[in-house]
C-alpha cells in the first residue's frame, strides 16, 4: 500500500498561504504536476499513491478530471489571494498512477484548465507518463493535438523475468512500437528504466539499455530499485523468494548505465537523469531540484510555493470530498525557515550536472571541499573560480554514487 503522507502543520480550509510565499515569485518559474492515482494492477516493488479499482472505494474515475479542473482553478484563487503575481506555466507534468488510463480528452480537458488558469509560457514543456501497454498511435496524436510536447514511458526493462518480479505488464516487444508512435505524433520522448531488480544480472541490465536506445529516445531516466516496506516485494524478499538487491552490484549497473549512454551521445543533467542536450533534458523535473514553484493538483500530490510546502488528502475519496465541499484537498503543510531552504538547495543541487554554486555555503563549509576534491568526489576545476565563471560543487561520478556523502561533508 502506499506510505504514510507526514507530519506537518494544519492546513487551512481556504487554502490562505502566508505573504511571504509571493516574495521572489517573479524570479522563480512556475510549473503545475497533476497526479493520476490509478494503475491497472499494483507493482510490487511501488508504494506510490496509486489505487486499483478495487482500492477506490465507489470513487469514481471518470469524474476525476472534472475534480482537478476545480482544484486548479480554486488554485489559482489561492495564489491570486496571497499577492503572488500571475505567472505562464513553464511545465506541466502528468504523473502517477497511470495518467494514460484516463482518456486522452480528460488529459486535455486538464491541460485547458491549466491554460486558461495561467496560460503556457512560449516553448512551454508538457509531459505525461505512460505505461507501453496503456496507449495506442490514435491517443498519443490526441496528445500531441492538444498541446502535449513530451512522453516519457515506463519502459523499466527489457528482459521478461525482470519485468514478471517487477509485476509490469507490457511485454519487451511494446516499446519499439509506442516510442515509433510517439515521434510520429511530434512528441519528445523520454524512457524510464529500472536497475537492480532481484535476480537481474549485470548482463540483463546492459540487454535493457542496449534496447532502450534502439528506441531513439531524447531522454533516459535510471534508477536503482529501492525495496519499500509494505511492498509486496518487500515481502517477498523476507520470505526469501527472492534475493536482497546487492549495492554492489547497483554500483556497477549505475556505471555501465553513464558509460553506455555517453557512448550514445547522452549527458548526465541530474543523478538519475540523461538527456541528449539541454534542449531535451526534463525541465519539470529540474524545477524540483532548483527550488521552483508548482502547483501539485490531485490526491496525496506536494506543492511548493516560495517556501511554503503542502500535501492533499491520500485517498481518491477523500480528495472528492474535499473538491466536492470546495474547500481546501491539503492535508497539512510546512513553512521552511531561510536556513531549512539553504540546506534543501544544498541537497538538491549537488546532485545536477550544473552544480551548487559555492557561495550558497558559509565560510565553514567551504572547508570541506578542498578534501571532497581530493577524495574525487568534486570536479577540482568547476570548484574554483575563473574570469566569467563562478565556482560551484559539482559532483564527479564517484560522487554521483556516494551523493549522500558529499551532503553530509558539506553540511557538517
Amino acid at each position: 500500500m502506499p506510505s504514510a503522507l507526514p507530519d506537518g502543520d494544519p492546513a487551512p480550509a481556504d487554502g490562505a498561504l502566508p505573504a511571504s510565499a509571493a516574495a521572489g515569485a517573479r524570479d522563480r518559474r512556475f510549473g503545475v504536476y497533476v497526479h493520476v492515482p490509478y494503475c491497472r494492477v499494483r507493482c510490487g516493488y511501488c508504494d506510490f499513491n496509486t489505487y486499483t479499482a478495487s482500492e477506490l472505494g465507489g470513487t469514481r474515475r471518470d469524474d476525476y478530471a472534472g475534480q482537478v479542473q476545480r482544484e486548479l482553478s480554486f488554485g489559482a484563487d489561492v495564489l491570486r489571494r496571497a499577492g503572488v503575481p500571475d505567472r505562464p506555466v513553464s511545465t506541466v507534468f502528468f504523473g502517477g498512477g497511470t495518467p494514460t488510463l484516463l482518456p486522452a480528452d480528460d488529459l486535455a480537458a486538464m491541460l485547458g484548465r491549466i491554460r486558461g488558469e495561467w496560460g503556457l509560457a512560449p516553448g512551454a514543456e508538457v509531459t505525461t507518463e505512460a505505461n507501453p501497454d496503456s496507449v495506442d498511435a490514435a491517443y498519443l496524436r490526441r496528445l500531441a493535438e492538444a498541446g502535449f510536447t513530451r512522453v516519457s514511458f515506463g519502459m523499466q526493462s527489457a528482459v521478461p523475468h525482470v519485468l514478471r518480479t517487477l509485476d509490469r505488464t507490457h511485454t519487451p516487444e511494446r516499446v519499439p512500437l509506442v516510442t515509433r508512435w510517439a515521434r510520429e505524433a511530434g512528441l519528445q520522448v523520454s524512457v524510464d528504466l529500472i536497475y537492480g531488480t532481484p535476480g537481474e544480472s549485470l548482463a540483463d541490465w546492459e540487454r535493457s539499455i542496449d534496447a532502450a536506445l534502439a528506441t531513439d529516445p531524447d531522454h533516459v531516466s535510471a534508477y536503482a530499485l529501492i525495496v519499500e516496506r509494505g511492498t509486496k516485494l518487500a515481502a517477498r524478499i523476507r520470505r526469501g523468494e527472492v534475493p536482497e538487491p546487492d549495492e554492489d552490484l547497483h554500483a556497477e549497473m549505475y556505471e555501465l548505465a553513464d558509460a553506455r549512454l555517453a557512448a550514445a551521445g547522452f549527458e548526465w543533467y541530474e543523478i538519475s537523469n540523461w538527456s541528449r542536450g539541454r534542449g531535451t533534458r526534463s525541465r519539470h523535473n529540474l524545477s524540483y531540484w532548483t527550488g521552483e514553484d508548482w502547483w501539485a493538483a490531485g490526491p496525496g500530490a506536494h506543492s511548493h510555493v516560495g517556501g511554503v510546502r503542502w500535501w492533499n488528502v491520500k485517498h481518491p475519496g477523500a480528495y472528492a470530498q474535499r473538491i466536492a465541499a470546495a474547500v481546501s484537498p491539503a492535508h497539512a503543510r510546512e513553512l521552511l525557515s531561510d536556513e531549512a531552504r539553504r540546506e534543501e538547495r544544498v541537497l538538491l543541487e549537488t546532485r545536477i550536472a550544473d552544480g551548487l554554486p559555492a557561495d550558497v555555503l558559509t565560510p565553514v563549509e567551504r572547508r570541506a571541499i578542498p578534501p571532497l576534491i581530493a577524495d574525487g568526489l568534486i570536479d577540482g576545476r568547476a570548484a574554483i573560480a575563473a574570469p566569467g565563471r563562478a565556482a560551484r560543487v559539482v559532483p564527479t561520478l564517484r560522487g554521483r554514487l556516494l551523493a549522500d556523502t558529499v551532503v553530509h561533508r558539506l553540511l557538517g
